[in-house]
């Protein structure tokens, strides 16, 4: 018989086990009132005494998944799993009577039950539940993973997450970890003065990053909506409007394909702060991490794929065009022009188009021969104006933007930049991407009319930043791909999708 035709059978059996159940009246019943948990009473009471717990009593009613089982005649024990651990229970078919007949003939591994009863330690000194009674709360009909022990098969766990969630103690872990990164960037900028803010999710014009957008369809208005790629437009206009320090901690939609380290559904936190500039940002950066990681994970060293990285010194700057002579051996002199860098890049077989100009062919050398190797936190700055439409051109180099990204095990974690804030370079810089997106470029920038003419009443010198809330907690739980730190990840359609 094949493992298909093995779960069948178990199915089956279950299926029959259940109608046993309701042939007697609620199968599914919501009237047991759990009062502790696992982990809760191993902390208060794991510590004491066999002699202890027999003295005074400790009435306690647990509810969970039934993880382990071990029949023994008239006297069992059964582990019960929930959120914060698992804790056994001792069951007698004295002190049950025909609940016990209904354990042992009605219950599966994963089924939901509830006991009551009193603590106790075993000989072997184990804190266990001895059940004066005991309840059937929910029949699973289908058998967990073997020995319950999770789930081997990387797309299944992201498949059914709710599978890997109930069957391994670390996918729970992460998330837990994923929450308090929230709740604690949440207190920083609030700490800090910063409002907490909520623009548009659908926009009429795609803006605040070069990307290709989801397009949707708003009937009773007759017009296309885009779900957004970014929320920048829509908080830098709100710094016009007299909010100095904003940020929004939300979604963002890109329809791009799936990697490791790309979703088209991802989440960042970005924040704009008046009379700042990417200094400022860049020092910003560095307390968020000093006082985010302590407070998450205990430190300011991670672990990640075998390296420790180091978020606690200043965090290193290095100019972009440095960095990428540095890496394909050539003097910066060398990469001054756009003829020189189509020459490194075909030395580095990275493949070119004749439209690029100097600032993306530097772009695309970096991406390939830099950004990999950047392991350690670092800043790199000095962009080139040309892949950057909404920054601030460089004072002494308008070639290039007063823009940085932090980068840390090789990706980036967070890009930021002293704001565009003249209308007529704005229009200028959106014209330009208007011309790329008739040329072909699906994830060129629209022209926003409206963007321009809130930055036409004027919009003070102003400094912003985006931080890539999944590839941080990626780094924070040693994860290697967005997909596990992400509860449902998007995936390709599987065959019961299809089917």
């Amino acid at each position: 018989m094949s493992g298909t035709e093995d779960e069948s059978e178990l199915i089956a059996q279950r299926r029959r086990k259940l109608g046993r159940l309701r042939e007697r009246g609620n199968a599914y019943p919501n009237d047991f009132g759990r009062q502790h948990r696992a982990g809760e009473l191993a902390a208060e009471h794991g510590a004491k005494s066999k002699a202890e717990l027999a003295a005074v009593p400790i009435a306690t009613v647990v509810a969970g998944r039934l993880a382990l089982r071990r029949a023994m005649g008239k006297a069992s024990f059964i582990t019960l799993a929930d959120e914060t651990g698992s804790i056994q229970c001792y069951l007698r078919q004295d002190d049950l009577g025909s609940a016990y007949e209904d354990f042992r003939a009605l219950w599966d591994l994963g089924d939901v039950v509830g006991v009551a009863g009193t603590l106790m330690k075993t000989n072997k000194g184990e804190l266990t539940v001895q059940a004066a009674s005991v309840q059937l709360l929910a029949k699973a009909l289908r058998p967990p993973p073997e020995k319950f022990h999770g789930l081997v098969d990387t797309e299944t766990r992201y498949r059914q997450r709710y599978l890997a969630l109930a069957t391994d103690p670390a996918a729970r872990e992460v998330f837990r970890t994923r929450a308090a990164v929230v709740r604690e960037m949440r207190r920083f900028f609030d700490e800090q003065g910063f409002l907490e803010v909520e623009t548009p999710m659908m926009h009429p014009i795609p803006g605040g990053a070069t990307a290709r957008p989801f397009v949707t369809h708003h009937n009773a208005l007759g017009v296309d909506l885009y779900l957004r790629v970014a929320p920048e437009l829509y908080l830098k206009r709100l710094i016009v409007g007299g909010f100095e320090k904003v940020y929004e901690l939300n979604r963002c939609f890109r329809n791009e394909g799936l990697s490791p380290r790309h979703n088209p559904e991802f989440t960042t936190v970005e924040f704009y702060q008046a009379y700042a500039n990417y200094e400022d940002m860049m020092a910003l950066t560095e307390a968020l991490l000093r006082q985010l990681l302590p407070a998450v994970v205990d430190s300011e060293k991670v672990g990640y794929d075998g390296q420790v990285l180091d978020f606690g010194p200043a965090i290193p700057r290095r100019r972009m065009l440095a960095a990428v002579a540095q890496a394909v051996g050539v003097d910066e002199g060398q990469l001054a022009d756009a003829a020189g860098l189509r020459e490194v890049a075909q030395r580095c077989n990275i493949a070119t188009d004749a439209s690029w100009g100097w600032g993306r062919l530097l772009m695309e050398i970096f991406e390939a021969r830099v950004e990999a190797t950047l392991v350690q936190p670092t800043f790199i700055i000095d962009y080139p104006a040309e892949v950057s439409p909404l920054a601030r051109r460089n004072e002494a180099n308008p070639q290039l933007a007063d823009r940085f990204e932090l980068f840390a095990a090789g990706r980036e974690i967070a890009n930021g930049f002293s704001e565009l804030n003249d209308p007529e370079d704005q229009a200028r810089r959106f014209r330009e991407q208007a011309a790329l997106k008739a040329q072909g470029d699906v994830e060129a920038m629209h022209f926003d009319q409206d963007y321009v003419t809130a930055l036409e009443y004027g919009m003070p010198p102003t400094a912003g930043e985006g931080v890539g809330l999944d590839r941080l907690v990626m780094l924070l739980t040693n994860s290697a791909s967005i997909r596990d730190v992400l509860l449902f990840p998007q995936l390709r359609p599987g065959a019961e999708q299809t089917s």
